[in-house]
């Protein structure tokens, strides 16, 4: 009996032996060949990055649509085959982004705003500015009419919205990156037209009347203070439903089926000439709302939106850096108390928020 078992055990090890010893002869044949193919690769492009004749990589470069941990994407669309990145004003984005991005999906840049684009809901994530009073003051070299709602070549087209999918929607197409705080230059206005900048927003008595109300508050804001940082994006808020129980629920449109956000959010930092700092919230209900009611009703705590959006909004400011917070010292702990109640009582009173009635 143990002598069957030691021949069994000798011809299975001699068919391993035999194995190892005939793919090692194949994988040596194989050697010459991959070193040649790895030489002719290394003397191809790399998409991502570029590398000298050593084929050591001497350059990280920024590519659209392949953000590099600390780069940020060129907004234009990039054929594979071409060799030289779009050009990224790397300073005018490190001017936008003085204070911290929000998150870092998907950041694209463009010539005068940063944005953050949602594949899945085809609406940015948030879209960043920086305003001054020179780059909102009317300029008679840029004119609005000449500019086109366009689809943003620089998205795949799975992910793209076009101007189909809003038209017979009802909704407007709403711009994030307002174009109103881009008149510096006429590009900069023509770029706030790409729908990667659009969401679907009620017309009458919300784009068109109380955000607009919003917007143009922001704008003021540059005849006070040197430097004004505006984030602005959607939310997707809960809400009770008849069973007692909350529910995330949006329309889509169109045969991209873009999200219809259920609110959208401004969060502003005004910097004073002496680098003073002061933070502003806003959350809006994507509906009609009463002309009279005035702005101050949207202001909410910063961390209410932050915890929603699931984004940390200017993150290199200690909230403590911020003189006031909606118009209240920051330094005094019973108001910071008393917004943070307020924020939780309209969370439970109407889907996050105590917004007037429809």
């Amino acid at each position: 009996m143990s002598a069957k078992i030691a021949s069994r055990f000798i011809v299975l090890s001699s068919v391993g032996i035999g194995s190892y010893l005939l793919g090692s002869f194949v994988e040596r044949r194989k050697i010459p060949e991959s070193t040649a193919c790895r030489r002719r690769a290394s003397e191809s492009i790399d998409y991502v990055n570029e590398r000298g004749a050593s084929n050591f990589i001497h350059e990280i470069v920024s590519k659209p649509g392949l953000p590099i941990f600390g780069t940020v994407s060129a907004a234009s669309p990039f054929p594979a085959e071409q060799k030289s990145a779009v050009p990224v004003n790397v300073s005018r984005v490190g001017q936008i982004m003085k204070y911290g991005f929000p998150g870092l999906d998907n950041v694209r840049s463009y010539d005068d705003y940063v944005l953050s684009y949602d594949r899945r809901t085809r609406v940015a994530h948030w879209v960043f500015e920086h305003l001054t009073a020179e780059s909102v003051k009317a300029n008679d070299a840029v004119d609005r009419a000449k500019c086109d709602f366009k689809a943003d070549d620089s998205v795949h087209p799975f992910f793209r919205s076009l101007n189909s999918d809003y038209k017979g929607s009802g909704f407007d197409r709403g711009h994030l990156a307002a174009a109103g705080n881009h008149r510096l230059h006429q590009q900069h206005c023509d770029q706030t037209f790409f729908l990667s900048n659009m969401a679907p927003q009620v017309g009458v008595g919300f784009n068109r009347d109380k955000w607009n109300h919003l917007e143009r508050h922001v704008r003021k804001l540059t005849k006070q203070y040197q430097n004004v940082y505006c984030c602005t994006g959607p939310l997707y808020l809960p809400r009770k439903e008849a069973d007692g129980k909350l529910y995330v629920k949006y329309q889509v449109i169109g045969n991209s089926n873009v999200a219809v956000p259920t609110h959208f959010y401004k969060v502003v930092v005004m910097e004073s000439a002496d680098h003073r700092l002061e933070m502003e919230a806003y959350v809006l209900p994507n509906q009609k709302i009463d002309d009279q009611t005035p702005l101050s009703m949207f202001q909410v705590p910063p961390e209410t939106i932050e915890r929603a959006a699931g984004l940390l909004f200017f993150d290199k400011i200690a909230r403590s850096q911020l003189s006031r917070i909606n118009g209240a010292s920051s330094s005094s702990l019973a108001v910071e108390h008393l917004l943070l109640v307020r924020g939780v009582e309209r969370w439970k009173n109407q889907s996050a928020l105590r917004l007037p009635a429809k």
